[in-house]
């Protein structure tokens, strides 16, 4: 029997390596695309797939920028892109837009480009949570037209969702745009909440908080995320989707803070810093809409999912003191 394919752009990194085992796992054969980005040490997502077997996987190590390049190296025949790549987070984008215009919007129209180009039918897409920005309307719903961005980042994927929806509508492929929420897990960037906080309290230094840690947000099991961009690969509905991808809960900062100290059996040090530029106060989100049409279920409740973490963040920490 016939392989089925998959292009996964971002293949390296957090979520990308998480996806790509999960679509292995099941038999799937992957190309992924991944620049390894210096915003984080590179050398800690190419340890995310060191272990992969050459029968598995296909590695082609390119910006998504780059259009010919991505013609050059991508041959045809898949059966699904899974389009996780991005310049990520609120902060560093206000200080850096036009980087992130150009890698999140060209790079995502290069992407849809290789796709109507080899006749993919499904394509996937890796949204966010902070294009709903300052919508009042908690939870969030996808059928809520009141996007409110407050950041270049979270224009970036906004924009991301129209251009599906345009490259949908002429060449008849299949556009699913999943709005993340605070994903967490194993091989998290270093620079993310929960691992920032983590590292902070095991480590006894100050765990710094933007305001008076009153923010809530939706935090979300890598693994929960992984099965809903799976299912979302074999969706065979509408030929253009949004859902949200979230854990249907949502708590404080200092709820999240005692929650890893219970998790790493420490007391946490905080320093509070002002409100910045661009966050929002509160996120959260109805996924009834993906409950319905992806069967997704988030498994993993933060406490669980906060205990695994901690245990995986201190494990690498001795790999790498004895490293």
């Amino acid at each position: 029997m016939t392989r089925k394919r998959a292009l996964v752009t971002g293949c390296a990194g957090f979520i990308g390596s998480h996806v790509c085992e999960r679509l292995m796992a099941d038999g799937w054969h992957v190309t992924g695309v991944d620049n390894f980005d210096p915003w984080y040490d590179p050398a800690l997502k190419r340890a995310n797939i060191s272990a992969w077997r050459a029968d598995d996987f296909r590695l082609v190590e390119t910006d998504i920028r780059d259009l010919p390049a991505l013609r050059g190296h991508l041959a045809g025949g898949y059966d699904a892109v899974v389009h996780l790549a991005a310049k990520a987070g609120v902060r560093p984008s206000i200080r850096e837009p036009e980087l992130y215009e150009d890698v999140n919007v060209r790079g995502t129209r290069n992407l849809l480009d290789i796709a109507r180009e080899h006749g993919v039918p499904c394509f996937v897409f890796a949204s966010t949570s902070s294009v709903y920005g300052v919508n009042p309307n908690l939870p969030w719903r996808e059928d809520d037209a009141a996007l409110r961005p407050i950041s270049p980042y979270a224009s970036t994927k906004a924009t991301g969702e129209l251009l599906g929806h345009i490259y949908s509508h002429l060449y008849g492929m299949r556009f699913l745009a999943l709005r993340f929420f605070n994903v967490y897990g194993p091989r998290q960037r270093p620079e993310a909440a929960v691992h920032r906080f983590a590292r902070a309290i095991v480590d006894g230094k100050e765990a710094p908080i933007f305001g008076d840690g009153s923010s809530r947000r939706d935090y979300v099991w890598v693994g929960d995320i992984a099965a809903g961009v799976r299912a979302a690969v074999d969706h065979a509905g509408a030929a253009y989707e949004v859902m949200n991808l979230g854990s249907g809960r949502d708590v404080s900062v200092l709820e999240l803070i005692a929650a890893l100290e219970t998790a790493t059996g420490r007391r946490a040090r905080l320093r509070h810093y002002p409100d910045q530029p661009g966050d929002v106060h509160r996120t959260g989100g109805d996924i009834s809409k993906a409950r319905r049409l992806l069967n997704y279920e988030p498994r993993v409740a933060l406490e669980d999912g906060l205990r695994e973490f901690t245990a995986w963040m201190r494990r690498r920490q001795a790999t790498t003191a004895t490293g």
